[in-house]
């Protein structure tokens, strides 16, 4: 089986990694390449220098198509499109910020670019800027939201409904049921964050793979519910209190280390989606992948013989 997603860009399995900030680097990004899918390297933690380390580790680690993530707002201006040239990236995702700004840049150079929207409207602008595909993200998945957003089960099909190019579907998905339906829904791939945070090649500190095995579906707080960005994270004694304050700011950068590869918990805001409360032990990239794109196609065909 194959969409429109495995056609543009090369691989297997129309999964896309989330472009996770210091944890989307080359360990995990290239476990999703050799997997079959679209392995992301971030931008979002603003160390270019440090990504350009891990773009020269991705041409060591794998031959398979993967991309990078560009987070427009931490960006101050266009080098970072001759960053990713220089790089020979062949394929980009854009967000946070207008989709107008580096999408005809990259066009140019060649580079197939997808933007991340949260609203329909974010959708049709995009579409009107001239990308390739786009990241349709439901306010359920963790990071960085819209905190006014739509569910993925509402926002997919409105925004399938409006535009011709590729979609890819974001937010609650993590598995063969769930990417059936995204793919029902009118999505042409999926992109799977918090699976592959708690993914065995995750770099993050066990501890936070295990909160997130421990989870339930409703140990999520989404912050600057009143404010932006909006966050989607696990609920700890600290992001509790964080939820009813009307702005949050993220803590230092050191006890962000501390807690991604520290295991210290409650010292910072570990992002992560509603789909936790579905994710029930740590697996390698590799059998979720397959598993889940074995497990789609085959409740895709039950459910075309059981039309039929």
């Amino acid at each position: 089986m194959k969409t429109r997603i495995t056609e543009l860009l090369g691989i297997e399995i129309p999964v896309v990694q989330a472009p996770m900030g210091y944890i989307a680097r080359a360990q995990l990004a290239s476990a999703v390449s050799n997997a079959g899918g679209m392995g992301i390297v971030e931008t979002s933690s603003g160390q270019l220098d440090e990504i350009k380390i891990e773009i020269a580790k991705m041409r060591d680690l794998t031959d398979r198509p993967w991309g990078v993530n560009i987070a427009q707002m931490l960006m101050p201006d266009a080098t970072v499109i001759d960053f990713v040239v220089e790089h020979e990236v062949r394929f980009v995702t854009t967000s946070a910020g207008d989709p107008r700004r580096f999408t005809s840049m990259l066009k140019e150079a060649g580079i197939t670019v997808f933007h991340v929207v949260p609203t329909l409207r974010g959708a049709l602008k995009a579409v009107d800027a001239g990308v390739d595909g786009l990241i349709v993200e439901g306010v359920e998945g963790g990071g960085f939201k819209n905190a006014h957003g739509s569910s993925t089960m509402v926002l997919t099909p409105l925004v399938r409904a409006a535009v011709e190019v590729p979609v890819i579907a974001a937010g609650g998905i993590c598995d063969g049921v769930s990417m059936a339906a995204a793919l029902t829904l009118g999505a042409d791939g999926v992109q799977m964050g918090t699976r592959m945070l708690s993914a065995a090649e995750s770099p993050v500190h066990d501890n936070w793979k295990r909160a997130v095995v421990e989870a339930a579906e409703t140990d999520t707080v989404l912050l600057n519910r009143f404010g932006r960005p909006g966050m989607r994270a696990l609920r700890t004694e600290l992001t509790a209190e964080m939820e009813h304050r009307d702005q949050v700011h993220l803590p230092g950068l050191d006890l962000l280390m501390e807690q991604y590869f520290g295991g210290r918990m409650d010292v910072a805001v570990p992002f992560g989606g509603q789909v936790m409360g579905r994710i029930d032990e740590v697996r390698p990239v590799a059998d979720i992948l397959r598993d889940s794109w074995d497990d789609c196609q085959a409740r895709l065909r039950s459910l075309g013989k059981a039309a039929g």
